[in-house]
């Protein structure tokens, strides 16, 4: 039983983290703007591939058998998170800075149909293809190391304890800074922050850009991983990273964490039983049952509506 349970928390642990960096900008948003954006899983994916292309511009010759060593990925990550944090602020800008005084649902069918736009414009041929492409692999030994006896991959560790930081990094700006101080009062209320002297538009767009680096840092780590992307990519894995926010709590960033690792574990357990073919079934069934048991999530709250 042992030498089953390792390993799929080794590798939960790792898939949760990647869940939590996405979770945390759907909760960054929400917090901000009481919106879901549901372009934010297609940005990760956008991540991948800005990070495929970087690649590609630091001399990887596209095939398996060429490696790029750490320190390319890292500058292939911090290029992805650039592109990506231009990438929300010009979606915040021109997509829902406009509709910000109009019906929540004109914003949620925008944030629809820019998570179309980018799913459909990345399949395009002359930009990076429908089919999946393969992610360069790293230097570092293949062979996994082992741990009290056991397996671990050396991916796995950098992606974990890269998601942890990246968190901390997350939390000391929400926390600790003028910027997150910004955020915070203008979660609780845009013309109260007004008032206070922060300006809510570049707050709003900072928010954008945050999240969007958080989610591109997930892109790069999972071609890291998984060593393959493709323009769809961010469907199924926005989704689950949404499940994972509204599970622990939308709008909470301890929540969005919280819901992120549990996420990340429920799958691995369940891919490595008897019951794989349900595992993304679960991770849907989970969103429904928390919306009917506990609407505002393991660490949320329910806040009256502002009318």
């Amino acid at each position: 039983m042992l030498d089953w349970l390792v390993p799929q928390t080794i590798g939960g642990l790792t898939l949760g983290g990647v869940y939590a960096l996405i979770a945390l900008g759907y909760s960054l948003v929400y917090g901000v703007l009481r919106l879901i954006n549901f372009a934010h899983g297609d940005v990760y994916m956008v991540g991948a591939v800005v990070g495929f292309w970087a690649a590609r511009g630091l001399g990887w010759d596209g095939t398996a058998d060429d490696r790029v060593s750490p320190l390319a990925m890292l500058l292939m990550l911090w290029i992805s998170m650039a592109a990506c944090m231009a990438l929300g602020y010009v979606i915040e800008r021109f997509g829902y800075r406009p509709l910000r005084r109009a019906p929540r649902l004109n914003s949620l069918i925008t944030a629809i149909g820019v998570s179309f736009l980018l799913e459909n414009v990345f399949q395009l041929q002359g930009v990076f293809g429908a089919s999946p492409r393969t992610f360069p692999e790293t230097t570092l030994p293949s062979a996994a190391i082992s741990l009290g006896g056991f397996k671990v991959r050396y991916e796995q560790i950098i992606i974990l304890f890269g998601s942890i930081l990246f968190l901390l990094i997350c939390r000391h700006v929400i926390l600790k800074t003028r910027v997150g101080l910004g955020i915070r009062a203008t979660s609780f209320h845009h013309d109260y922050a007004r008032l206070m002297g922060v300006n809510v538009d570049r707050i709003t767009s900072m928010t954008f850009m945050l999240g969007s680096a958080l989610a591109a840092g997930a892109g790069v780590a999972v071609g890291m991983y998984q060593h393959q992307i493709d323009p769809l990519m961010g469907v199924n894995a926005g989704l689950k990273a949404f499940t994972a926010a509204v599970f622990g709590g939308i709008g909470s960033l301890s929540g969005a964490v919280l819901g992120g690792f549990i996420m990340g574990l429920s799958e691995t357990y369940i891919g490595g039983s008897s019951l794989s073919d349900f595992r993304d079934a679960f991770a849907f069934g989970l969103l429904i049952l928390i919306l009917l048991v506990r609407p505002g999530g393991l660490l949320g709250s329910r806040a009256a509506e502002k009318v």
